[in-house]
């Protein structure tokens, strides 16, 4: 019986292959934007936590409460190299790093380009850390040593992204506000075109360039084998409080654990999915409208076949499950065109990104529980849109559909 009532919606779809197609068409687009959106939040959080993964979970950073947007932009309070060393004898505190960055001009070839300069002790244990917490590697050359001065590790896309006329390389000279450095090192990418136009030099040269004394943008904090985080950022914070003479309403800087990160992100990624997600649900609607009105249509033009179908036998279920099925299967069709057409649009946007924009984090993945639940949820939301025009077919009395023209 089962197999009757798919043979005759399907025969019926057929029929009207315009109207059809025309429906199918909007659903398409309704479930192909759901599933752009949704494979675009699912590979974004999954880009964030592969990020937390190569942080490692034995590391924490500090930055000044006052510090706004990028290290390096300034705020109303400052660290200090003095507030290093004091995190340095704190309990469970294995190595402690820091960094500084500013805005700095960069010249090539008579070509000026505006970067971000950073600089940062490099002794073996310190440059280590730092680059593992930023997910550094070195690409060719070799990375600063704490004796540098003159030399310049550069970021990936000087050398692969043409960000002048011509790819720098090591040994090339360069200059950086003005005064001229030696390429020591190239590094790989790291995914995303901030981090991949930054460049690297000694504390000594920065200290040079930008006047910046004492001055720390972030601290970069490794614990013990065996410690836990939150017990040693705790001491970490509390000894600070009380080196800075601040209590917890004054404090002027902000410890930041992986997991409060991850915290921070996953609170982000959720509203951003939630938006996408009423986007694509008013698209859905307008597809569900469209199936509701092709049955609709489709019920008035097959006023008599249906008092034909009930004079010779059929039940009110009968009809009532045809109709049903013929919406479905509008939605199933919809749904399997729109996860196609959405894994293609999905991977030209990621193409896109990480050729022309140099970012990594705008992935899309397919699972297959998105590519299952879509077409079911097509499937559903075409059935429950022909639901109202099915009951009204099957309540049609014989009689009066016999006499309809």
């Amino acid at each position: 019986m089962i197999q009757d009532y798919f043979t005759l919606a399907i025969r019926n779809l057929k029929k009207k292959k315009l109207r059809s197609s025309l429906t199918i068409i909007g659903i398409l687009i309704s479930i192909a934007t759901i599933f752009i959106l949704i494979s675009l939040s699912i590979g974004l959080n999954n880009a964030v936590n592969e990020q937390f993964r190569l942080l490692g979970t034995d590391k924490f950073f500090i930055i000044a409460k006052g510090q706004i947007g990028a290290p390096g932009s300034g705020g109303a309070v400052e660290l200090t190299t003095k507030d290093v060393e004091i995190i340095k004898k704190v309990r469970g505190v294995k190595e402690v790093s820091y960094f500084v960055a500013g805005n700095a001009k960069i010249e090539y070839r008579d070509k000026a380009r505006y970067y971000m300069a950073i600089g940062a002790p490099w002794d073996e244990r310190s440059t280590k850390m730092m680059f593992e917490s930023m997910n550094l590697k070195i690409e060719e050359g070799r990375f600063l040593k704490d004796s540098d001065k003159g030399k310049i590790l550069m970021g990936y896309n000087y050398k692969y992204a043409n960000l002048f006329d011509k790819p720098i390389g090591v040994q090339d000279k360069i200059k950086l506000n003005e005064k001229e450095f030696q390429v020591v090192g190239i590094l790989t990418a790291v995914g995303n075109s901030g981090d991949d136009q930054q460049v690297y030099i000694s504390m000594e040269d920065f200290k040079e360039l930008f006047n910046s004394g004492d001055r720390v943008d972030q601290i970069v904090i490794q614990i013990q084998s065996g410690e836990d985080i939150k017990t040693v950022s705790e001491n970490v914070k509390r000894k600070l409080m009380s080196f800075r003479n601040v209590n917890e309403k004054t404090r002027d800087f902000e410890i930041m654990t992986p997991e409060e990160l991850l915290r921070s992100f996953g609170t982000i990624l959720d509203i951003i999915t939630a938006f996408l997600l009423g986007v694509a649900g008013i698209s859905l609607l307008v597809g569900a409208i469209g199936i509701a009105n092709t049955m609709y249509t489709s019920v008035l033009e097959r006023t008599k076949e249906i008092g034909v179908m009930k004079a010779i036998g059929a039940k009110n279920s009968d009809i009532l499950n045809i109709f049903v099925i013929e919406s479905g299967i509008l939605g199933l069709v919809g749904g399997i065109l729109g996860i196609m057409v959405g894994i293609i649009v999905g991977k030209i946007i990621e193409y896109i990104a990480v050729n022309q924009l140099g970012t990594n984090l705008l992935r899309v993945d397919f699972p297959w529980y998105l590519i299952v639940g879509c077409l079911l949820f097509a499937f559903l939301i075409g059935s429950l849109s022909g639901l109202m025009p099915a009951k009204q077919a099957s309540k049609l009395r014989p009689a009066d559909t016999l006499r309809y023209e």
